[in-house]
């Protein structure tokens, strides 16, 4: 515990030196600014709008710690990936790197489809497995035809050069508000998955507000490696833009996969 509250401080006096964007959100006209400390941090979300207030009320809220001791296991669907090539369209949305993605590709859980919308990245991860940190970890956000949301998390832990993320972690833009797109470029998001797509998933919710809930979470159990130049490229845009783990509140979180 004094390890994370030490990363935590680190982080934090990073972003007050000015190492950081993430104070210069962007947000839709009229709603209020957030960010990651002080005053507009993740414990004030609740009460910086009323439109908020889920992050603060909320009973199903993201992300958490999953501990594997106490998970269900349950046969559950596969996680069918169905990714395809997309041209590269990268935002700093002044919250984190955003890679907007083409029509097409999806997952599907049994009789349920989700379209791939976009994927994002936060530091340190924001979901914890057995009270353990990661890295870095990949939000893949889809939503089905009915508008229901289902995110996949991927963990990236210390280790190898990650040579998904190195086609274009040159690229990243740093100044929140700036866009990259580059039509000749693809990448394909299934480089980023582990060999193994065994899961956990639980009911949660956006982990940034209005935090809203209904969310399907698929966090895949085996990390993928990212190297110390590679999280320290991202830290340098970003130090912190993890919100805190949150109450389970009596959820079941189930284990399935392969």
């Amino acid at each position: 515990m004094d390890r994370k509250i030490g990363k935590r401080i680190v982080a934090i006096a990073a972003l007050l030196l000015g190492a950081s964007t993430a104070n210069t959100a962007l947000a839709a006209e009229g709603a209020p600014h957030w960010g990651y400390h002080g005053a507009e941090g993740a414990e004030k979300w609740g009460d910086l709008s009323k439109d908020f207030a889920t992050c603060k009320l909320g009973k199903e809220q993201s992300p958490i710690d999953i501990k594997s001791k106490e998970v269900e296991k349950a046969k559950l669907d596969k996680i069918v990936f169905n990714y395809q090539p997309s041209k590269l369209n990268i935002a700093n949305n002044g919250h984190t790197i955003q890679l907007d993605y083409d029509k097409g590709s999806s997952i599907t859980l049994g009789k349920d489809r989700y379209e791939l919308l976009q994927f994002h990245f936060h530091t340190p991860s924001e979901e914890e497995i057995d009270g353990k940190e990661f890295d870095l970890v990949a939000h893949l956000v889809h939503k089905s035809a009915d508008g229901k949301l289902a995110v996949v998390a991927v963990l990236f832990d210390r280790g190898e050069e990650n040579k998904a993320l190195k086609a274009y972690w040159d690229k990243l833009p740093r100044e929140s508000g700036e866009t990259r797109a580059l039509p000749k470029s693809q990448i394909n998001a299934a480089d980023m998955l582990p060999a193994s797509r065994d899961y956990y998933t639980f009911k949660g919710s956006l982990t940034t507000p209005p935090c809203s809930e209904n969310v399907r979470w698929l966090v895949l159990k085996n990390p993928v490696t990212v190297s110390k130049d590679q999280t320290t490229s991202f830290r340098k845009i970003y130090p912190l833009n993890n919100r805190p783990v949150q109450a389970l509140n009596g959820r079941k979180v189930q284990v399935g996969g392969d």
